[in-house]
């Protein structure tokens, strides 16, 4: 580079000597602006704020050659919540940017085991920034602690155990012991140590978050699900009460609505039967015999939905839901040994990008919604909640869509009120809005979609069978989604029923 050229150089710098008269010109020309002591910018538009953040750690590294990201920066690798950033290095003074203060200190330097890190810099390794967290620190007025407090140091244990196993944190307990004496540690682990034994159930401790004491009891539970059965619970909460009382029926409208409900719930799961097949496994017993494991899906879904004592049932406490989930699984899974009807999982499972409660919190986690459920009093909300609580835990290793369903219409069965079902052709609907809530935590989609469903339902005439299948057929409930969004059709409302 040309001497004194600013040719070539990132969108923020920081001056030397070599550039210096060439920055002063730019900045006197106003091609270059400085928002920081010797940091400069071409971004004559930007927030500083937003400029300095874009380039966080390589702005870092130019102060601070070689420096190692230590304390709490070091395990949430971001600004604390008033910009600080803790490090190791030898300045001694803090370095002030906009949103950002780097805090720098005196101490060891990088070990074998602390990584390189962007820009030069170092970054602790697991083990030496527990070690470090677990250091008491004294904080002036209006900052942040240097380290992270006990109960979030036990959240962030929680975290490994949860998503890695509790021989991930075994791992960071070994590494802890060897490094301790190397950076004068050795009070710290000791303290780390009686910790990471309380929270594997081995050693006595005491533990202050409430994770982590669930853990303890045997009940750990998954937080981000959590969060988000608070998000539905609020949205219900917050919502106008829907009620929709059932119609009067005959025993021919009242078995024809409960097969199609059966039909539709394992046709979304991919168990895909014409209605005259569907029809002849419900009503005369026909197993086709090249798919017997499958027309038992669809049989003893019908069984628990179309018994009025059953779905009557409801949980009243946190041991009557696990038996409920329980007993309504073995019945719908009884052709699938396989499967451990009527039993938790043992491996974890998936949906696409969506990766359910691990099997060891399922109960737990189960338990922590169950405790929003009983918070709700329109059976609407209640049976809203109750699908998503089921389907998000996804306690079983196969069968939790229809459970999920089946425990929402229960709710609405045991008030007098419509069932919802979801026809094929509104199954993408009801998946996205399962996903808004999953991936995004967007709750209104999936009330919006079982209003509607439940709207359509209590708006078909459910009579005899064969006049049922074809009024379905002309609102279109058969249609693939696929097929459906080629050709532009969506889930009819029968005529004279206003959307």
């Amino acid at each position: 580079m040309p001497k004194n050229s600013l040719d070539g150089l990132p969108e923020v710098f920081l001056s030397t000597t070599a550039i210096s008269v060439a920055v002063s010109r730019a900045v006197s020309n106003g091609t270059l602006r400085q928002i920081g002591s010797k940091l400069y910018t071409f971004n004559l538009t930007d927030e500083p704020e937003r400029i300095v953040s874009r380039h966080l750690w390589q702005l870092i590294a130019a102060y601070l050659p070689d420096a190692l990201i230590a304390d709490r920066t070091a395990i949430e690798l971001r600004p604390a919540s008033d910009g600080s950033i803790f490090v190791i290095s030898d300045r001694k003074r803090d370095i002030e940017l906009p949103g950002v203060v780097i805090r720098s200190r005196s101490g060891p330097r990088p070990l074998e085991a602390d990584r390189r890190f962007v820009g030069g810099l170092f970054l602790s390794s697991s083990a030496r920034a527990y070690l470090d967290n677990m250091a008491p620190s004294r904080r002036r007025k209006g900052e942040v602690s240097r380290t992270l407090t006990r109960q979030e140091i036990e959240n962030r244990l929680d975290d490994v155990i949860r998503r890695s196993g509790t021989e991930a944190l075994n791992t960071i307990r070994d590494e802890a012991r060897r490094i301790a004496p190397l950076i004068a540690r050795e009070q710290e682990f000791e303290a780390f140590d009686r910790l990471a034994g309380a929270m594997l159930g081995t050693r006595e401790d005491r533990l202050t978050s409430d994770r982590a004491q669930a853990r303890r009891s045997g009940a750990p539970y998954d937080p981000e699900r959590i969060a988000l059965f608070e998000q539905l619970h609020n949205e219900l909460r917050a919502s106008a009460p829907i009620t929709r009382l059932t119609p009067e029926r005959d025993a021919k409208g009242r078995a024809t609505l409960a097969f199609f409900e059966a039909y539709f719930s394992n046709f979304i799961e991919g168990t895909e039967f014409e209605v005259d097949e569907a029809a002849d496994i419900v009503f005369r017993n026909v197993i086709p015999r090249d798919r017997p494991e499958d027309a038992h899906d669809v049989l003893g879904t019908w069984q628990i939905v179309s018994d009025p004592v059953e779905m009557a049932r409801t949980p009243r406490d946190y041991e009557t839901l696990l038996a409920l989930l329980r007993n309504r699984h073995a019945l719908l899974m009884a052709a699938r040994p396989d499967k451990r009807p009527g039993q938790f999982k043992i491996e974890g499972n998936r949906a696409g990008q969506t990766v359910f409660v691990a099997p060891e919190q399922v109960e737990g986690t189960l338990g922590r919604g169950f405790e929003y459920y009983r918070n709700l009093e329109n059976p609407f909300a209640r049976a809203v909640f109750m699908m998503f609580l089921v389907s998000e835990v996804h306690p079983f290793a196969d069968g939790n869509g229809r459970i999920a369903r089946i425990m929402m219409n229960a709710e609405l069965v045991s008030a007098g009120e419509e069932r919802i079902i979801i026809p094929t052709v509104f199954r993408g609907n009801y998946l996205s809005a399962l996903k808004a809530i999953s991936l995004n935590a967007q709750p209104q989609p999936i009330v919006r979609t079982l209003d509607f469903a439940q709207k359509w339902v209590i708006a078909v005439a459910w009579d005899e069978l064969e006049a049922t299948r074809r009024s379905l057929a002309s609102l279109h409930a058969f249609v693939e989604p696929a097929d459906a969004d080629e050709r532009g059709i969506r889930l009819r409302l029968p005529d004279g029923i206003a959307a």
